[in-house]
């Protein structure tokens, strides 16, 4: 049973259990005559091959109220994105293909690259941007959800509790994120959430004083959560990053583009389950290391940009105020963990704060360095800004890509 909280920054819409799914999708059915709704689900190919995928096609066979499915494939050959053709031949909406590494998209890719308007490097940032393009291009939906494709708890309602916000002409949402509780093998999961963002989002608002990007992200109760929704325009003036910050960024591009009160939060499962990324200690460059040291980043780049200063010695304190801030979280979540009955190893989690910690100085030592390679995504508007015909291009590459296979 959900509560009624409310934090007072965006809007939160509980599951208080008195709705039941048919009655969701009938509003859902009915709004669809209004508002055309679409999905986009940005994949690995590798995920073809796990169960999870297959459970979450099996889902959305029975979803009417869907008009478009966009699925960006990455990392296929020619082969394997023949087999994403007949994988996802199943889904009876009308659904369109992104062969990420085919020739054809590629080519649009390199185009982009030379008027530095591509994504500099490769990702799930890369696929959902491309994946967003593809959907303005289509032009045949008004409110799109995004959800990854490797949710092993996926039920269709879910994607019906995602949509509703943004689907429903009574409402003014143009952005609608997901949250739920990461619950597996009797022990809390969602470590980068609990662990890294909100400590280090409180410490930058204890240093820096109460800033509106700050208490907007803290005001989320999933924030990296994978799963939104939004109106058709949005996806045109988004910048996105093109590494783990994806989530993170884009809140803050919704903070900076729409008032608050265009923006909600949903609750949308009793619990939530995925491929889980190993920490990998001994290289920055992968799995949990690698997306907190992406997500400090994204934060760092964001408060600059509004105009918050930055030194190796106020970077020092950032570090120092985190640790304190996320170990006295850590006896919040173990308490939680007892009174619910679940398995809470405190040395582990102190231990993952110690590498969180360092990898938030490493983060504000590329920032100061300006190292980094992957900026922000430019946005469509500015894309068919320079290249007005960018969208017939898109249709065609994705269809001759097609065409190659068939």
């Amino acid at each position: 049973m959900g509560d009624f909280f409310q934090n007072g920054h965006v809007t939160t819409l509980h599951n208080l259990c008195t709705r039941s799914l048919e009655q969701m999708e009938a509003d859902l059915d009915y709004f669809s005559r209004l508002r055309p709704m679409g999905l986009i689900l940005p994949a690995l190919y590798s995920e073809l091959e796990r169960p999870a995928l297959s459970t979450i096609v099996n889902e959305l066979k029975e979803v009417s109220y869907l008009r478009q499915v966009v699925i960006g494939i990455d990392q296929a050959d020619r082969s394997q994105f023949r087999h994403a053709l007949e994988f996802f031949s199943e889904l009876p909406q009308h659904h369109d293909l992104l062969w990420n590494d085919g020739p054809n998209l590629t080519a649009i890719d390199n185009m982009l690259r030379k008027e530095g308007l591509a994504p500099t490097e490769k990702g799930k940032g890369r696929n959902v941007w491309y994946c967003m393009g593809y959907m303005l291009a289509r032009k045949n939906t008004q409110a799109i959800a995004l959800h990854d494709s490797d949710i092993i708890t996926y039920k269709r309602e879910m994607l019906a509790r995602l949509l509703y916000p943004v689907a429903n002409p009574q409402f003014k949402y143009q952005y609608c994120k997901g949250y739920y509780p990461r619950i597996a093998d009797n022990s809390m999961n969602g470590r980068v959430s609990r662990l890294l963002v909100s400590p280090l989002v409180r410490a930058l608002n204890h240093q820096h004083g109460h800033h509106p990007y700050l208490d907007f992200l803290d005001s989320f109760r999933y924030p990296l959560a994978g799963e939104f929704s939004m109106r058709y325009d949005v996806m045109n003036s988004l910048r996105m990053p093109t590494d783990w910050g994806l989530e993170v960024g884009m809140l803050m591009e919704m903070r900076k583009n729409y008032a608050t009160s265009h923006l909600c939060q949903v609750d949308i499962a009793d619990n939530y389950d995925h491929k889980h990324q190993k920490l990998s200690t001994q290289d920055k460059e992968k799995g949990l290391s690698r997306m907190s040291i992406d997500i400090s980043k994204a934060i760092f780049k964001k408060l600059a940009t509004d105009g918050i200063s930055f030194t190796d010695e106020s970077l020092r304190t950032t570090k120092a105020t985190y640790y304190r801030i996320a170990l006295d979280l850590i006896d919040s979540y173990r308490n939680d963990a007892i009174f619910n009955g679940l398995h809470y190893e405190t040395h582990e989690e102190e231990q993952m704060v110690e590498i969180f910690a360092d990898n938030i100085k490493h983060a504000g030592k590329v920032f100061l360095e300006d190292t980094d390679k992957a900026p922000f995504i430019p946005s469509w508007d500015r894309v068919t800004s320079a290249i007005p015909d960018i969208f017939p291009r898109l249709l065609d590459a994705v269809r001759e890509d097609r065409k190659i296979l068939s």
